[in-house]
């Protein structure tokens, strides 16, 4: 009777273990990123469906007291890694342009602002509604993390240096 609970089990563990390695190797995770089209400082455009390297797309409104409070933790890890990936920090449509300037202005912080000023950057993203929310995309163009609330920094700092250990 023993050997069979001890059978069941070793056949249990490996399908979770099986399970585990098609989830993060050979699936889409969370699916593709939209074919959303950004442009930085400088005028370059960026596909979110095909970085070349990791960006986080961050949501955030004025309005957003957690959002407004890991802007500089953001930046920070930013700062740390460097070249390594991206932040797109995507105002929502409801937040009053001349607020999001005034902010941006105020707040020079080391991102891609974009003012989602229709909305369709977060409806392209599934109906983004509560801020702040964030999503991690690797550079094949697949979410790898998605975070509604505060972002879990050492999880997402360890995802960007895996997916750019080259830099």
């Amino acid at each position: 009777m023993q050997n069979i609970g001890s059978k069941l089990f070793a056949i249990l563990v490996v399908a979770l273990l099986g399970s585990l390695l098609y989830f993060t190797v050979f699936s889409d995770g969370l699916g593709k990123a939209p074919s959303v089209t950004v442009k930085d400082a400088q005028g370059q455009s960026i596909d979110l469906s095909q970085p070349k390297k990791p960006i986080l797309v961050n949501f955030w409104a004025t309005s957003c007291p957690g959002c407004i409070a890991e802007m500089p933790h953001l930046a920070k890890m930013k700062q740390t890694l460097g070249d390594r990936f991206e932040i797109v920090a995507v105002s929502m449509n409801y937040d009053p342009a001349k607020q999001v300037e005034k902010f941006i202005q105020n707040n020079p912080y080391p991102f891609i602002f974009v003012m989602d000023k229709d909305g369709k950057i977060a409806e392209a993203f599934g109906e983004v509604l509560l801020t702040p929310t964030s999503f991690l995309i690797a550079p094949n163009g697949n979410i790898v993390y998605r975070q509604v609330g505060e972002v879990q920094f050492d999880l997402v700092s360890e995802r960007i240096k895996q997916m750019s250990p080259q830099l």
